[in-house]
């Protein structure tokens, strides 16, 4: 069912002006997926018509957009993602640590997102699997599945890493299952403190390497000198590294997955008005014992902080490492199992069929008749009205 309102709605009534009035900052990926929520399960992208074999009615179903911002387009790939990790887990806990750059670099990164949300994806993966190796701590080869968020509940821009790890990982001579002491994974200080090295090292290389760019605000970080007085400044300070408790088995990481993998900035769900040209919505001050307050801004704004979080053209925001890296996940898993005494999961049957894959996947049925539960047939396409981007996901 539709929601009261959706992100596609705030874009339908003031898209245009936003357009208009940002025209000469407003770049190709930002217009892109302005347009593709726009025409999000619209007659602009095509469909085809069905009807109830029971009580005759008639429904127009539209194609969805495909657009990895779209608050829409995200349940399917989610499951889908979710029953192709399924045959990845092992029957261990699982921990939960957040990667946050400071303000400082968040900074530096909106105007470089590629360069530095790259960054930030490898300091935080080597800084796990470093102090993982170390005897002194683990002395592993450990798994890490990390996700991009780049949001705060205020929609502001907020970049930082999620990273799933199972409790434990391969000897680093690949013949024992190294467990981590019971509730501990590693001690979150250390990690803090290479995470910012490492982060620092790298930003340091890019910068000499002529890879990151400044303007506005930020244009004086150009200067070399500037800019390694910015790195000084950061090295003085200490940055955040966040472990949650652990939790169960796989059913609980499958789940917990769910929460992060396909997120967009702002579900529909969350939405609670759009009038006289302001959009209230629902967030959670952490700040204040995660209390559900309620925020209103113009349109104008929450447009512009909703397009903060769009990521450039094939930027991976899921990303594997060490056991799970691509290329050797499924020899370094099935060792896994060996020592852990596991059998392999059964994985999800193919199916070309989108309506049993999602039927299967989600627990849902699109061909139930929304009238009287008959058989919904589809009877023939709807034709596109208008020209079809690539798929950003």
């Amino acid at each position: 069912m539709r929601p009261d309102l959706e992100v596609a709605d705030v874009f339908h009534r003031h898209g245009t002006d936003y357009r208009r009035d940002h025209d000469g900052h407003l770049g190709r990926v930002e217009r892109r997926v302005m347009a593709a929520v726009e025409a999000c399960r619209t007659a602009a992208l095509g469909g085809h018509a069905e009807h109830c074999a029971d009580c005759g009615l008639v429904r127009q179903a539209y194609n969805s957009c495909r657009n990895r911002h779209c608050p829409k387009c995200q349940g399917l790939a989610r499951a889908q993602w979710l029953a192709e990790r399924q045959a990845e887990l092992l029957p261990v806990p699982y921990f939960h640590v957040v990667f946050t750059v400071p303000a400082q670099v968040a900074e530096m990164a909106f105007q470089n997102k590629a360069a530095i949300y790259a960054i930030l994806f490898k300091a935080a993966s080597e800084a796990l699997r470093v102090a993982a190796a170390d005897p002194k701590h683990l002395g592993a080869e450990i798994g890490v599945v990390a996700v991009l968020h780049t949001w705060g509940q205020n929609l502001h821009h907020h970049p930082h890493v999620h990273c799933v790890i199972p409790g434990g990982g391969l000897s680093l001579d690949g013949q024992r299952w190294v467990a981590c002491r019971p509730g501990f994974f590693l001690p979150v200080r250390i990690l803090s403190r290479l995470f910012r090295r490492l982060f620092l090292d790298r930003l340091r290389d890019a910068f000499e390497a002529g890879q990151l760019r400044f303007f506005n605000d930020l244009a004086g970080v150009a200067d070399p000198a500037a800019f390694h007085a910015r790195l000084a400044e950061l090295r003085r300070i200490e940055w955040v590294v966040y472990a949650k408790p652990p939790f169960g088995g796989p059913e609980r990481v499958l789940a917990y997955l769910g929460r992060y993998t396909h997120r967009v900035a702002i579900a529909n769900s969350r939405l609670v008005s759009l009038d006289q040209g302001k959009v209230s919505f629902r967030w959670k001050d952490y700040r204040h014992h995660d209390k559900s307050k309620l925020m209103t801004l113009n349109a104008d704004e929450f447009i512009r902080r909703f397009l903060l979080h769009a990521l450039p053209d094939g930027f991976h925001r899921i990303r594997h490492y060490g056991i799970f890296a691509n290329g050797r996940r499924g020899a370094k898993l099935a060792q896994c199992r060996l020592l852990l005494g596991a059998s392999t999961p059964a994985s999800p049957s193919p199916t070309a069929d989108y309506r049993e894959r999602y039927r299967c996947l989600t627990g849902r049925s699109l061909d139930i008749c929304p009238g009287c539960g008959g058989a919904m047939v589809p009877f023939g396409p709807l034709t596109c009205k208008a020209p079809t981007w690539p798929d950003t996901s």
